[in-house]
């Protein structure tokens, strides 16, 4: 039986923690205000943030939130290789994904913590 990866999801501007994990960035602008040398970031996983365009669309609307999840996992299955390789990561340790969006219930961290998390056969592609 494979076990349930540890994938959790923070602002960027949230303070580390020890069990944190592994810490990975999902944005793909480095955020304002944030100076590298303190971000205690593992790993910078541009390539997982949504498109340009689609971030555009999506503005942070909420009423748009449902059709952005769509389409953003659709984004998702063409970039297989890079979450697989943090979902393998969280299979042993934990892993968190950070984000710079303000609303924390609705942004594409949420999504992507889902898709790692699920047990999905299309991530083995």
């Amino acid at each position: 039986m494979t076990k349930s990866p540890t994938i959790k999801i923070k602002r960027i501007y949230d303070p580390p923690a020890d069990d944190d994990g592994l810490r990975v960035l999902v944005d793909r602008l480095w955020p304002r205000g944030v100076k590298k040398e303190k971000a205690g970031i593992d790993y910078w996983a541009k390539d997982l943030a949504p498109t340009i365009a689609l971030r555009k669309w999506f503005d942070h609307q909420p009423a748009r939130f449902d059709e952005f999840r769509t389409l953003y996992l659709k984004e998702l299955d063409d970039k297989t290789e890079v979450a697989n390789e943090i979902r393998n990561r969280a299979e042993d340790h934990a892993v968190t994904l950070l984000y710079a969006a303000r609303d924390r219930s609705c942004n594409h961290a949420v999504v992507l913590q889902d898709y790692l998390s699920q047990d999905r056969s299309r991530l083995s592609k």
